[in-house]
């Protein structure tokens, strides 16, 4: 969850490592703290807040040396607060640590450090382990980097790590397990950090870290990787694909708003060479080679948190509508710990919009260790679960920095789609008629979304009536209901109004009771199967005074006649209304965020990249 940013090299670092810090902010923001040596000095700042706070309290404090780390951090263990910020201290104070995962078995570990003597100032795992490194390095007389080996042999959890020592003035040492990492390689430099972003703009030249590697990063010297079993491995470099004027706001007030508008690109993007009416094809060359499994399949799993659980809502229906292949969708935390059962011809189709989620990779291994094909759909080029899948394709959408997914939900949707349709394809589920007609429709949904996207002021005037509600309701039926999940999930996200998704015909099970003057209940009604039913519904609404904001087909003037305020949205074909409908509720959301006063890129208490249970 957190953000780290490391530089050795011939530059001042600590403009780096700030710039940096600023990029990974999405990662985490409780507090942030940077560590650099100048001349035998070791200079640590850090404080509670955002890198800004950081900034402000370095003010004129002396920031020189060539080599340093950095660190925005989500906190797991320890209140957000200054002396639970990274970097954290060794016992000597001559050497630091920052980290991101979680060390679980500290507890155990600090009470062994407190029998030797040992004083802990934080509350935090990551000064344990630092304590445990150089408390190694003490007893067994060995260099730093073995100490690091031997004392991973003993932690159990999750960690991305990097450490700097006053002791070793030209080296950094990382490591990395369930935790993302990439080292960046200049010319005579080395850049760290827990993704790409930071990166970019100083070199194109990386190499992604796997399990339970450890870097030896010493200045003049080239790349050394071991395994934490003393393995010496030979670094893949790889180039990246990453444009830096992407991680920009490129004029927008925030990255939420310019994500939501990149929509129809990132959806076409998603599509590109994939997709072709004009040939009748749709191929998705990463799965290609697993095409046999799809189609043998007695069953698909899809395993997702949050956003992509929803996409993967909408692949059930995509999957069993088109494919006609049973379909289950599990979270991702909750199918690691039940114990399920898994067979050699399941499927399993993990989405991520990072690549890094550690419910969803630690699903991931359990699928594999008994047998299953798992498919990956991710965004990021050389993500964990990318390298941890048997197949799978890339969504293609861009990097996205909003902690709220937007672009992301539609990128994968987009994927399932396509999979879908070529799954169908082979297995002669479908008519050729049907398939040329929803491929031909697919290539016409980025240019509807730039038409939902010309509603942006009418969205506007609706949030401006809605922004002091206390409570929402999103309603939707069939391919709808999971966009009414997604609605509620971004308006509580970023606005903090409580606000539930249901399907439209379990409203009077339980919420109805809640419907009162005063509650916006937001309904998908969308021309499709389930329409009538969905417009009695919306009458049970409004017979008891409740506020009706509908998502429509252009042209219609039933639910119009019904509803407060509706949005009108193109005429899609119904299996591809999520793609179109989800983009009113995104802009919806942002709005009334905003006129809330609320922290759009950065809502309280979340992180972009979940990357710790």
């Amino acid at each position: 969850m957190c953000g780290i940013v490391a530089y050795i090299g011939n530059k001042q670092a600590y403009p780096i490592l700030i710039k940096g810090l600023q990029r990974l902010e999405y990662r985490g923001y409780d507090s942030a703290g940077v560590a650099m040596i100048e001349k035998d000095e070791l200079n640590v700042y850090k404080c509670k807040g955002k890198v800004g706070d950081l900034v402000k309290f370095i003010g004129e404090k002396n920031t020189k040396g060539t080599i340093g780390i950095g660190h925005t951090r989500w906190a797991t263990h320890g209140e957000p607060n200054d002396v639970n910020a990274h970097p954290q201290f060794s016992a000597s104070q001559n050497m630091v640590m920052i980290h991101n995962g979680i060390i679980e078995n500290y507890a155990p570990l600090k009470e062994e450090l407190k029998k030797r003597g040992h004083i802990f100032l934080s509350d935090t795992d990551t000064e344990v382990l630092i304590h445990l490194i150089e408390d190694i390095k003490q007893k067994e007389g060995v260099r730093l980097g073995e100490a690091v080996r031997i004392a991973l042999n003993q932690v159990v959890g999750a960690y991305s790590i990097v450490i700097l020592s006053k002791e070793n003035p030209d080296e950094l040492f990382a490591a990395k397990k369930g935790s993302p990492m990439v080292i960046g390689i200049g010319v005579d430099e080395f850049f760290i950090a827990s993704d790409a972003t930071p990166i970019i703009e100083y070199t194109k030249n990386v190499v992604y870290m796997e399990d339970e590697e450890i870097a030896y990063i010493e200045r003049g010297k080239d790349l050394k990787i071991k395994t934490i079993k003393n393995k010496a491995k030979t670094p893949y470099v790889q180039e990246l694909e990453m444009k830096l004027e992407a991680l920009e706001k490129g004029g927008y007030d925030h990255f939420m708003l310019k994500e939501i508008y990149e929509q129809p690109r990132s959806i076409k993007d998603s599509m590109r060479g994939r997709l072709s009416s004009e040939n009748r094809i749709v191929n998705l060359g990463g799965i290609t080679e697993y095409e046999q499994k799809f189609i043998n399949a007695k069953r698909i799993i899809f395993i997702a948190c949050g956003t992509s659980w929803h996409a993967g809502l909408v692949g059930e229906y995509l999957f069993e509508d088109l494919a006609r292949i049973p379909v289950e969708v599990e979270y991702a935390s909750e199918f690691r710990y039940r114990n399920p059962i898994v067979y050699e011809d399941d499927v399993v189709i993990a989405i991520s919009q990072s690549g890094e989620t550690a419910d969803t990779l630690a699903a991931i291994e359990l699928a594999k260790s008994k047998g299953a094909t798992i498919i990956g759909i991710c965004n990021v080029v050389g993500s964990s679960i990318a390298r941890a899948t048997h197949a799978g394709s890339y969504t293609h959408a861009g990097p996205e920095i909003g902690v709220a997914s937007t672009k992301a939900f539609t990128a994968q949707v987009t994927v399932l789609t396509l999979m879908a349709l070529r799954v169908a394809f082979m297995k002669g589920t479908i008519s050729a008629s049907r398939f040329n007609e929803l491929i031909t429709e697919l290539e016409a949904i980025p240019e509807k979304v730039e038409k939902v996207l010309l509603k942006n002021d009418q969205i506007k005037f609706i949030a401006d009536i809605y922004k002091n509600s206390t409570n929402a309701l999103y309603l939707g039926r069939g391919y709808t209901f999971p966009v009414a999940l997604e609605g509620a999930l971004k308006l509580k996200e970023i606005s903090y109004i409580h606000a539930e998704g249901y399907p439209a015909a379990e409203m009077k099970h339980g919420p109805i009771a809640l419907i009162d003057e005063e509650m916006p209940v937001i309904v998908i009604a969308t021309k499709g199967a389930s329409y009538e039913k969905v417009v009695s519904n919306i009458q049970e609404v409004k017979a008891r005074k409740g506020k009706i904001i509908a998502i429509v087909t252009e042209g219609d003037s039933i639910v119009k006649e019904m509803a407060d305020y509706t949005i009108e949205i193109p005429e899609t074909d119904e299996i591809l209304v999520p793609l179109v409908s989800v983009v009113p509720l995104q802009l919806l959301s942002y709005h009334i965020a905003v006129m809330r006063g609320c922290n759009v890129d950065q809502p309280r208490n979340l992180a972009k990249s979940v990357t710790v249970e």
